[in-house]
C-alpha cells in the first residue's frame, strides 16, 4: 500500500520479508496490509493517504484519506485503468512544496518491496507480478497518463481481451472503433482505407496497430517455404497486412467464435482474417489477437486541401 509522509525511523521498518512499511522516496511508503492495522504507527510516520490493492477492503484507518483498488495478486489483473486515480491521490511531493506521506498496501501474498503502484515512482523492483511490472511500463511509455487512443494501450486492452475469451459471445463496445461511415473524417489528419472493390470506408490510420517488423522468411521455416518464396519475398514490402483494431462492422463476425475470414460489409469480397489466438504477419512476427486486412484489398484515400475545397487522393 502506498502512503504519503516523512521517512519512517529505521525502528519502524520491517527487515525484507516483514510485514512493515518500507520506504520507496522520500515520503513514499509501501508495505504489506498488515501495516495499516497500527495508525499509532501511520501516524508517526506522517502518512496522510494509504492505497491498497487487494482483493479485499482492509478496515479504515481515522484521519487517513483511503483508496482501495479490488484486484487478486494476479498478473492478469487490470490495474491500468485505475492508475490515474491512484495518482491523483498520492502525488509525489516536490523540493518546493513537500507533501504528506502516502503508503501503498501490497496484496498479502506478497511481501513488501520496494515497487511503487505508479512509475512516477520508480525504483528498482522484485517479486512483483510480471503483469503488473509490464502496465507500470505501460503507463510510463504512455506519459503516466492512460491514453485510451494511444496504440499502445488499444493493443494492451485487446491482448488482456483475447487471454480471458473461449468463445467470445459478447464483446465490449469500447473494444470496437467507430465505423467510418458513421462519422466525418478528420480533415488532414488521417488516412482513410476503403474497399478496392466497391470503395466502402472500413477503417482509419488512428486504428493501425503497428508492430516491430519480424526477422523475416527465416520465421517461416517450420512451414517449409520454397527457394523461390524467398527469393521474391525479399524484393516485396515485408508486411503484406494492416493489423487494425476491431471495427464496428466486423462485430457479427466475431461473437461466438476464435477465427475466421473478415469480409467486406456492402460487397462481402474477403479483406482478410482474425484469431483472437494471434497469427503471423509476412514480416515473420506474431501478432496476438490478429485482425488483418491484406493491403492488397484495400486503397488509401487521403484528403487534401485546394483553396477552399477539400479533395481527395487515392
Amino acid at each position: 500500500m502506498p502512503c504519503r509522509g516523512r521517512r519512517f525511523p529505521p525502528s519502524a521498518m520491517a527487515a525484507p520479508g516483514g510485514t512493515g512499511m518500507v520506504p520507496v522516496l522520500p515520503g513514499l511508503y509501501v508495505g504489506g496490509a498488515e501495516s495499516c492495522s497500527s495508525p499509532e504507527a501511520l501516524a508517526a510516520a506522517g502518512v496522510v493517504a494509504v492505497l491498497t490493492v487487494d482483493a479485499e477492503e482492509p478496515p479504515a484507518v481515522p484521519g487517513v484519506r483511503a483508496m482501495h483498488v479490488r484486484a487478486r495478486d494476479e498478473p492478469g489483473a487490470d490495474l491500468l485503468s485505475r492508475l490515474d486515480e491512484c495518482a491523483a491521490l498520492i502525488p509525489l511531493p516536490t523540493a518546493r512544496s513537500p507533501q504528506p506521506a502516502p503508503f501503498i498496501p501490497l496484496p498479502s501474498s506478497r511481501s513488501p518491496q520496494p515497487a511503487p503502484l505508479s512509475p512516477l515512482f520508480s525504483r528498482p523492483r522484485r517479486r512483483v507480478n510480471p503483469g503488473f511490472q509490464r502496465q507500470l511500463k505501460l503507463y510510463e511509455a504512455m506519459g503516466c497518463a492512460v491514453d485510451t487512443s494511444s496504440v499502445l494501450y488499444k493493443r494492451y486492452r485487446l491482448e488482456m481481451l483475447s487471454e480471458r475469451l473461449s468463445e467470445p459471445q459478447d464483446l465490449p463496445r469500447e473494444v470496437f472503433a467507430v465505423d467510418p461511415t458513421t462519422v466525418c473524417q478528420t480533415l488532414n489528419t488521417e488516412v482513410l482505407y476503403r474497399c478496392r472493390k466497391c470503395r466502402r470506408a472500413l477503417f482509419r490510420s488512428s486504428s493501425i496497430l503497428s508492430h516491430t517488423e519480424g526477422i523475416g522468411p527465416t520465421a517461416f521455416a517450420h512451414k517449409r517455404i520454397t527457394d523461390s518464396a524467398r527469393l521474391s519475398g525479399n524484393s516485396q514490402e515485408k508486411c503484406t497486412s494492416y493489423f487494425i483494431e476491431p471495427v464496428q462492422w466486423m462485430e457479427p463476425a466475431l461473437l461466438g467464435v476464435m477465427e475466421g475470414q473478415l469480409l467486406c460489409p456492402k460487397c462481402t469480397s474477403k479483406l482478410g482474417s482474425f484469431s483472437w489466438r494471434g497469427d503471423q504477419c509476412s514480416c515473420g512476427r506474431w501478432v496476438t489477437p490478429a485482425f488483418q486486412i491484406h493491403k492488397s484489398r484495400v486503397d488509401e484515400v487521403r484528403t487534401l486541401p485546394v483553396g477552399n475545397f477539400q479533395s481527395a487522393k487515392t
